[in-house]
């Protein structure tokens, strides 16, 4: 999932000033998912915004919407009428959504109701954590299905640092080395010969480094 986190309210405040006729509009996935842009989250900050906008003496209305995904354009374009009789909509989604917004309403002021983070799994309720740098060349098969790029400080491909200690990662001790879980679970599948392939120096061009990045799939293009 991509994670997201609500920018605070004084911001949105802010960014939203002079929008007399502003949309929110929220994402029923991952950033519902990360309790900053669902429809329940949406509610929440146009109170905020409302009950803000009152106590200031500013004039204007604050309308609600969630799809199911902002980053999908058939979803997006469900809100057309709602988007027509607005003059901003601020996105409660990450950045690829804010963006898709954009796209399709090239005619309004699309603002950011969030930060995107990162790529990462769930923990526990409340608690995410990074997992893939959406680097191009997943190498997840030669080290027992942990990524070194996205968990490892320094990106490192063959091995650990000097710096790390006791399975720790040395720019905190709540940081996991992650080439010490790597070894530990290739160790406990049999798979320590993997560690005996040298990485080459990592072609970066795949993960964006030669521009914006497209995929194609030619089976479902018409």
């Amino acid at each position: 999932m991509i994670t997201v986190e609500q920018k605070k309210l004084e911001e949105i405040q802010k960014m939203t000033e002079g929008c007399r006729r502003l949309l929110i509009v929220g994402c029923e996935t991952c950033a519902a998912i990360s309790f900053a842009g669902g429809r329940r989250q949406v509610e929440e900050i146009a109170s905020a915004l409302r009950i803000a906008r009152k106590n200031s003496g500013q004039d204007g209305e604050v309308l609600e919407e969630t799809v199911a995904r902002q980053c999908e354009p058939e979803f997006v374009d469900l809100i057309a009428d709602k988007v027509a009789e607005c003059d901003a909509v601020m996105s409660m989604a990450c950045g690829a959504g804010v963006q898709m917004l954009a796209e399709r309403y090239s005619d309004k002021v699309i603002l950011p109701g969030c930060n995107t983070t990162f790529l990462g799994v769930t923990e526990r309720l409340g608690v995410w954590s990074e997992r893939c740098a959406g680097c191009g060349n997943c190498v997840l098969d030669k080290t027992g299905g942990l990524c070194p790029i996205a968990r490892c400080s320094k990106q490192l491909l063959n091995g650990p640092c000097g710096g790390s200690t006791n399975g720790k990662c040395e720019i905190s001790r709540d940081v996991d080395c992650v080439w010490q879980l790597i070894i530990d679970r290739l160790a406990r599948l049999g798979r320590l010969g993997m560690l005996e392939e040298i990485f080459p120096v990592k072609d970066w061009s795949p993960a964006g480094h030669g521009g914006p990045r497209k995929m194609v799939r030619e089976d479902l293009v018409s």
